[in-house]
């Protein structure tokens, strides 16, 4: 371990540099972004050798400058101070459009048109028109599926999860994970009820819900909500928040759980008794939760902790997987998150681990402690799901000696 009294100034200064210099090219972001999302599919089917009719080439370079003007008015109406749903979902679609034709021209645009270079097929017009026209194809093909994707019902998955220090009594033990449901501008009360009766078939012995609850105030996404009071678990129902709760009154969210009959763990534990063991259910506000200026609102494990027999096992809920060091260095034998949607759009998904040390699935850290990351059960933003589906998960809680169920 490095001493820092020991480190040279000159090491100090750079290592101090640069977030400064990373936080002022993430500035540019917003304003990068959206020219590139539509500069780049417009030049690659309309501008490199189609020779389209002149009208053909001027329709679609008005509806790429539509979509570059309309989407970032559209997302600061609907997601800034005004909140005008229809705004956002305008906004949220031109987004997760712009993605998949962004991808799409890129890599048809190269790949496809060296593939036909190299094959000799046709002349140089006819194979960048055939690049347009898989372009588009392949993206109205993945939108229209990503957009049923994101708003079916989403399919279990169901695991079992060895833990060494589960006492028997407690073999066997269903937990079931939602999270990431994120209520919003599109109203999916009836999907909310569904999502509910799906959980309820599970016959679940502790029901999780890992936060990102909506995007929107409680008081305006009640509706979508209310379900959620539905569910049922023989144990308990337990909640913690996520990012999205602070930028939507968090302690709003909170209270709504508390009234629909959920349990909300902020930093604190409570125990799971089940044939004479017992298993420590612990949970921590969202690592963002600190700097929302809410007051008592911070991500405080040693908290949560407080007062639990250090010899007990232990499933942690914490929104973001990158919690989990902080949970490895505390032996922690199992963390459940969501947060990364499994990237959602494909290849997003890449960004998501630029931020994440886990996307989706059961991944180990440490010597003891297990992560799962859910790929999510809602959507954010955009309606779509591409190469990355919804879940709802029923986790077998299996103890060292234990037969893994079929």
């Amino acid at each position: 371990m490095t001493d820092t009294s020991e480190t040279r100034p000159a090491e100090s200064e750079a290592r101090a540099t640069r977030p400064s210099l990373l936080y002022r090219l993430m500035r540019y972001i917003p304003l990068i972004a959206p020219v590139l999302l539509w500069a780049v599919p417009c030049w690659v089917l309309l501008y490199t050798g189609q020779h389209w009719p002149l009208p053909v080439t001027l329709a679609g370079t008005a509806l790429c400058a539509l979509g570059l003007v309309g989407m970032p008015l559209a997302m600061v109406r609907g997601h800034g101070r005004r909140q005008q749903d229809r705004a956002a979902i305008v906004g949220d679609t031109l987004l997760g459009t712009s993605w998949v034709l962004f991808t799409w021209s890129v890599l048809l645009g190269v790949l496809l048109r060296l593939a036909l270079t190299l094959a000799g097929a046709g002349e140089s017009q006819d194979r960048a028109r055939v690049v347009t026209w898989a372009v588009l194809a392949v993206t109205a093909v993945l939108l229209v599926w990503g957009y049923a994707e994101a708003r079916r019902v989403p399919r279990v998955r169901r695991l079992d999860v060895r833990l060494p220090r589960l006492g028997a009594g407690l073999d066997g033990l269903r937990v079931v994970l939602v999270t990431d449901t994120h209520y919003g501008p599109l109203d999916r009360a009836r999907w909310s009820a569904r999502v509910c009766e799906t959980v309820n078939s599970l016959e679940a012995d502790l029901v999780c819900h890992t936060g990102d609850i909506a995007d929107g105030t409680a008081e305006r996404r009640r509706a979508q909500a209310t379900p959620l009071g539905t569910v049922r678990a023989t144990h308990a129902r337990v909640y913690v928040t996520g990012n999205h709760e602070y930028y939507s009154e968090a302690q709003g969210w909170v209270d709504l759980m508390d009234e629909l009959g959920w349990e909300p763990l902020r930093n604190r534990h409570l125990l799971l008794e089940r044939g004479g063991d017992t298993l420590v259910v612990a949970g921590v506000d969202d690592v963002t939760a600190e700097s929302s200026g809410l007051a008592g609102h911070r991500a405080h494990l040693a908290g949560a902790l407080d007062g639990a027999d250090p010899g007990l096992p232990v499933l942690l809920l914490a929104h973001q997987p990158k919690f989990v060091d902080r949970a490895a260095a505390a032996g922690i034998d199992l963390q459940l998150s969501g947060h990364t949607h499994g990237g959602q759009i494909w290849p997003f998904h890449h960004l998501v681990r630029l931020d994440q040390p886990a996307l989706a699935g059961l991944s180990h850290h440490g010597t003891r402690t297990l992560l799962y990351t859910s790929r999510g059960t809602g959507f954010w933003g955009p309606p779509f799901r591409v190469f990355a589906p919804s879940e709802i998960t029923l986790l077998v809680l299996r103890g060292p000696h234990a037969p893994t169920s079929p």
